[in-house]
């Protein structure tokens, strides 16, 4: 390796050290009492091992005095030896426990971190790969790296303690001893450190390749493929898939253990050609009576020890410099800074009493080179329900997410009742929308806590909730259920009862008219209802809506046919807007649509 490598290295190293006092410091705040404990009961831990050393002196040099007839106190060195090695079991059994709590409290808050910043991160984020490198690696991180470091930090502090001790015992034997010490371990300090580099770099270079492993695992053994996989007999081409990308792994990783077991071995080499010569220029010494029998023990368990603490303590060092590299994965993501930026203005939304505007909004998604939107401008007056309807990739549903503010626009602005979404809280916003999304999630829960979900800050009660499962016309689905509303749904966790796609939808439905919000965004509400149960529904929303603001993105006609205001979408613009009587006298795209859809309301 050159000595430019080694220097740039070095130099990241330096550039990540704010990581590894980060990580000391998550330690630090998380369980301040217990570190304390654990600090105190180390260099107990690091004090024993030279005491036990220096009483075996004691005790070879009183042997040999009872030997010779001199008086000794075998028996009280030998009392005093044994207490030594109770109470290094005592510290060790200790600061096992303390550690075990350390690592919990620490494991729980870092999750926890990770958490928070999945949360608050923007939806713009999901649609990075690089972002989900960035979790996937800070996610397999967070449940060793933090311990390890503490662990780390612990050991390198005491063997520091006891190689000090050592050194502290060999030195008057011989200064010499100490420095024959640190040579014989030079090149395993080389070895770790570099090591430590490549495998944080392989790493980093595996991490997608990881994540494909994990998918292909996911493939494999998830509910949401299983069908698919069993129709199309997709198991084996999965199967070959994981394989392969586990093939590229497995033989990087096990290419690095071989050269790294190689370099060990030739250190070891070294160390234990270098401790040879010391000890048998020793043994010398002692024929010649230049030392005694004790001091002769005493140099052999203390540089053989000491020996033993000084690669400890440097694998010490390399693993605290290797952990220190991952904690950057951890940190890198928990530094992640969301895109959309909170407004710090006290501009405030208090329901939406003239409407909402799209002023030349063009946007295009992340990494991507398409405008979803292109000068793309609509008014929606307050109180009105306004459909958006047009052909796929239109640019529907991405208003729906622009309105949410998941998104800002690249150009032009959104309005509600003139105020630029830009200038207001994301935390107002959401509390004067509700919305229903094009693929609502389903949770593993309760009915009334999927439907509570909607307005949690509200504390719902079971009257709200089943009116809400009303208004969504849900009412029959629940008579249905074993145990109304505490009917477990899904079968994730427990034996819960499947609902069908339009049930769950309908369950999503309810969800957002939970919240009494005073714009309604509806994605696709009606995709997974039947004609009669649309038209049903169709009925009742009118109703609900009633005073209220609405957007309905639909495909289907028959509902969009309904609103107040239709506008119809192509290539991220409004090419048409009117009523149903309005756009059918256009003969328009609409109208040509509304020729090839099944339209029993045409004859009403």
């Amino acid at each position: 390796m050159s000595f430019g490598l080694i220097k740039a290295k070095v130099l990241k190293a330096r550039e990540r050290l704010p990581y590894f006092y980060r990580g000391l410091g998550l330690v630090w705040n998380v369980a301040r009492p217990w570190t304390i404990a654990w600090l105190v009961l180390l260099i107990l831990q690091g004090l024993l091992p030279a005491a036990t050393v220096y009483l075996t002196k004691l005790l070879v040099d009183s042997v040999v005095d009872a030997v010779s007839g001199r008086p000794a106190r075998v028996l009280w060195f030998v009392l005093m030896l044994a207490a030594v090695m109770v109470l290094i079991e005592i510290v060790r059994a200790s600061i096992n426990w303390v550690r075990a709590v350390q690592g919990e409290l620490l494991q729980d808050h870092v999750v926890g971190l990770i958490h928070e910043k999945s949360v608050a991160v923007d939806l713009a984020f999901y649609e990075l790969p690089d972002y989900y490198d960035h979790l996937h690696r800070a996610r397999a991180e967070s449940m060793s790296r933090p311990i390890a470091v503490l662990e780390n930090f612990g050991s390198l502090l005491q063997n520091s303690i006891t190689l000090v001790a050592m050194g502290a015992i060999l030195i008057p034997l011989g200064p010499w001893l100490a420095f024959v010490l640190l040579l014989s371990t030079l090149p395993a300090l080389y070895i770790v450190l570099r090591f430590a580099f490549i495998h944080y770099d392989l790493r980093q270079r595996m991490t997608p390749i990881e994540r494909k492993t994990w998918y292909y695992d996911w493939l494999l053994t998830g509910a949401d493929s299983a069908a698919e996989i069993r129709l199309f007999d997709l198991g084996r081409f999965f199967q070959r898939a994981y394989q392969g990308f586990r093939n590229k792994l497995r033989t990087e990783r096990l290419r690095l253990v071989f050269r790294q077991n190689v370099a060990e071995l030739l250190a070891s080499g070294f160390a234990l050609a270098v401790t040879g010569l010391a000890l048998g220029w020793m043994a010398w010494r002692a024929s010649k009576g230049l030392i005694t029998l004790g001091e002769l023990a005493l140099i052999y368990v203390a540089f053989n020890q000491g020996q033993r603490l000084m690669r400890t303590l440097l694998e010490n060092v390399g693993q605290l410099y290797a952990n220190g590299l991952f904690l950057t994965n951890l940190f890198e993501f928990l530094d992640l800074r969301p895109m959309v930026q909170v407004a710090d203005s006290k501009n405030e939304l208090i329901g939406c009493d003239v409407g909402i505007e799209f002023q030349n909004v063009s946007f295009r998604y992340p990494n991507s080179q398409i405008k979803t939107l292109d000068d793309f401008s609509i008014q929606i007056p307050a109180g009105k329900i306004a459909a958006i309807v047009g052909p796929n990739g239109a640019g529907k549903s991405t208003l729906v997410k622009l309105l949410c503010r998941f998104y800002d626009p690249d150009h032009g602005k959104i309005t509600i009742d003139g105020l630029d979404l830009k200038t207001v809280s994301t935390s107002n916003l959401h509390r004067q929308l509700t919305a229903l999304f094009q693929q609502p999630f389903h949770y593993n829960t309760t009915v009334k806590e999927n439907v509570a979900y909607g307005d949690l800050q509200h504390q719902p009660n079971d009257r709200e909730i089943e009116e809400a499962i009303h208004a969504a016309g849900a009412t029959d689905s629940l008579a249905r259920l074993p145990e109304g509303l505490a009917t477990l749904l899904g079968k994730s966790f427990e034996m819960g009862t499947e609902l069908s796609v339009g049930e769950w939808q309908r369950i999503a439905l309810a969800r957002a008219f939970l919240r009494k919000a005073p714009i309604i965004l509806l994605d696709e509400p009606t995709s997974a209802l039947d004609p009669w149960a649309e038209s049903d529904w169709l009925e009742r929303f009118r109703l609900l809506a009633s005073s209220r603001t609405a957007v309905i993105i639909t495909h289907r006609l028959t509902t969009a046919m309904h609103a107040d205001v239709i506008y119809v979408m192509r290539d991220g613009r409004v090419v048409e807007s009117g009523s149903h009587e309005t756009l059918i006298k256009i003969a328009g795209l609409y109208a040509e649509s509304w020729k090839h859809q099944s339209v029993p309301q045409e004859t009403r």
